[in-house]
């Protein structure tokens, strides 16, 4: 029992001299913080007496408890926008997006029942992502055309699991 015993007690005092100056800097955050909260009271006094005379300086009133709305706090990065200046307006120049259907923008995808916006070769983004599996694959349907019209072809359900490992080994060895 005593080398357990002399055991925990070497363990106890590496633990205290490795602790020491971690406990000397929390001692001294705290004492920073007792100033810090001095500070702060001796600033909460004079609030009131700095949104009296600051006019006076040219200064504005102070935000903090006054009457004086603060402004909307922004992003980092974010340039500040000045008080005078109108909502940006937009007056020709290139809007982003896409355009309305009625105007001759997006129109919906080629598959029958999606309803998306088509984006690229008449499909949408998860068709077209399909069309492309389908013809790295060699397995693309032959109603699968390029810019076909909305709503015009047919789904295709797709293998998955053992059964797609299967059917993609098939077409790498048929072509």
């Amino acid at each position: 029992m005593s080398v357990d015993k002399a055991f925990r007690e070497m363990v106890r005092n590496e633990i205290e001299s490795q602790l020491k100056p971690l406990r000397d800097l929390v001692s001294r955050l705290e004492a920073g913080t007792a100033d810090l909260d001095r500070l702060r009271n001796v600033a909460e006094q004079l609030a009131p007496l700095a949104s009296a005379v600051g006019p006076l300086f040219g200064v504005a009133g102070g935000s903090r408890g006054g009457g004086a709305a603060a402004p909307a706090r922004r992003g980092p990065g974010r340039p500040a926008r000045a008080a005078s200046a109108p909502a940006a307006v937009s007056s020709g120049g290139k809007k982003r997006g896409r355009k309305p259907a009625a105007e001759g923008g997006a129109r919906e995808c080629a598959i029958k029942g999606c309803g998306k916006p088509s984006r690229t070769k008449g499909y949408c983004a998860a068709h077209y992502q399909k069309l492309r599996m389908l013809e790295k694959t060699n397995r693309r349907p032959s109603n699968w055309e390029d810019y076909a019209a909305p709503s015009s072809v047919d789904d295709i359900k797709l293998p998955r699991g053992r059964a797609a490992a299967k059917a993609l080994a098939e077409a790498k060895n048929a072509g």
